[in-house]
């Protein structure tokens, strides 16, 4: 398993983002979580078992919510240091 870190820029917050990428991804099986950025970027980190697995997701944070739009999505791999139960938003 591995852990990534994704940033996505664009039009992120204030539009029900999080909460759209957080149900999207409870609902794929994923765990990890989302918050906002002081920059007004979106953070989100997943735990993956595969490329498959981290493409799924890059494809859930371009999406968004009806009224975000998304311009770029970068994902890096970070270390593993605990595990999540769930997905979720942080503040």
């Amino acid at each position: 398993m591995k852990r990534y870190r994704c940033i996505a820029k664009g039009k992120v917050q204030g539009v029900w983002y999080r909460k759209y990428v957080s149900q999207m991804a409870k609902e794929a099986g994923f765990k990890g979580y989302v918050r906002n950025l002081p920059d007004k970027t979106v953070e989100a980190v997943v735990d993956v078992d595969d490329e498959k697995e981290l493409d799924t997701f890059k494809t859930i944070l371009k999406k968004g919510s009806p009224m975000s739009i998304v311009t770029d999505v970068s994902c890096e791999e970070v270390p593993r240091d605990s595990s999540y139960a769930t997905f979720e938003v942080i503040r």
